[in-house]
């Protein structure tokens, strides 16, 4: 193993795993470091799924990063003989009669050229009998979107990175700037640890939560909760997302409102009776065909959430070399690849910073801006 690297990753979550990927691609000479191992459950990137989805409401900037994205997912499970990674689902939003949010989703769709149908009530009614329309007045379908594997997704990026001549070690990094690794940046990509490594910079900017995620049974037999049938949908009006059943896991569903704050490390990842009673109450009114349909796995997993939402990409201000890739937010994981290719550029000197992904934006207020 070299003991002297151009560049130290720090986590080998989505967003440490392809910085290190994107650097070793560059030619640099690249280490990555992990407490838990890639895709372990304590961590943001952990999990069976998660949505990939271009439709950001007004924020064209996440549009964008997610066309990218997906299109370097695909690449790279193409070149590993992976393409079950991705599962083409489509993604249906949920909209209500005045939806800005969706509203202005349809304008950067069109700018950006985002595939998209438009459904009234009456064809959301048709396509998707499985959901109660509710106070859904439209809809808007991304046939192209779909669901990332998580964990295995994230493992994939490692294998690959160290098939391409990245050094891995699996070994906690307990404090900063007492690291023991020679190298000629340090990528800190810690995701809900950021804030321990970093108290005094990052104690009161980044704010992990603990969220709780349910997958219920499907009837015996019945596929109209199945890829084909139903697509990853998303209400944020009700701040509620639903995955269909891959790989018989179940149907999953959970709320997006931040939950309490959370420990990486101690928390206890058992789900309350309280989540559970109220994702009941929505299925009931959402998805009432499957109201009393028994819970198969529950997870606890965590966001890190900055300020808005916005990620937080940026040198360290009291050490030149040092980078902070975090603040994925509850809406990074799909992110993972344009984030990597940015950080690699900034890194590299080769990047044009993006002013809202700079420390400087980053507020102690919590606002949730960005969903």
């Amino acid at each position: 193993m070299v003991n002297n690297y151009d560049a130290a990753v720090v986590g080998a979550g989505v967003f440490g795993a392809w910085a290190a990927y994107a650097l070793r691609r560059e030619g640099a000479r690249v280490l990555l470091v992990d407490a838990y191992g890639p895709g372990n459950s304590r961590s943001s990137s952990g999990g069976e799924t998660r949505i990939i989805r271009l439709g950001y409401g007004p924020d064209e900037i996440y549009t964008r990063s997610a066309q990218q994205s997906l299109t370097l997912w695909q690449q790279l499970f193409a070149e590993t003989g992976a393409p079950a990674l991705f599962q083409n689902t489509g993604v249906l939003w949920l909209a209500r009669e005045r939806d800005p949010y969706c509203e202005a989703m349809l304008s950067v769709f069109e700018r950006v050229g985002v595939a998209y149908e438009k459904l009234d009530r009456s064809e959301l009614g048709q396509r998707f009998p499985q959901l109660t329309c509710g106070e859904a007045a439209w809809g808007i379908v991304e046939p192209n979107a779909g669901v990332l594997m998580a964990r295995r997704a994230v493992q994939a990026v490692v294998a690959q990175a160290r098939a391409i001549g990245v050094d891995y070690v699996q070994q906690a990094v307990v404090g900063f700037p007492d690291t023991r690794i020679k190298a000629g940046a340090f990528v800190f990509a810690c995701g809900p640890w950021l804030p321990k490594l970093f108290p005094e910079l990052l104690g009161e900017l980044i704010h992990v939560t603990r969220q709780e995620i349910f997958f219920f049974g499907v009837p015996a037999g019945d596929d109209r909760f199945g890829r084909g049938s139903l697509p990853a949908w998303i209400d944020f009006n009700d701040l509620v997302y639903g995955i269909p059943d891959i790989e018989g896991r179940g149907f999953k569903i959970a709320i997006d409102e931040h939950g309490p704050e959370f420990d990486p490390d101690r928390g206890e990842r058992v789900v309350s009776e309280a989540g559970l009673s109220a994702v009941r109450a929505y299925l009931a009114e959402r998805v009432p065909l499957l109201a009393d349909a028994p819970v198969t796995e529950s997870r606890v997993c965590q966001y890190e959430n900055t300020s808005n939402g916005d990620f937080l990409i940026d040198r360290h201000p009291a050490f030149e070399n040092v980078w902070i890739v975090g603040g994925g937010s509850g809406h990074g994981f799909k992110h993972g690849p344009a984030v990597g290719e940015y950080a690699a550029a900034m890194i590299a000197g080769a990047g044009t910073p993006e002013p809202r992904f700079s420390l400087a934006t980053k507020q102690r207020v919590q606002r949730r801006e960005v969903y």
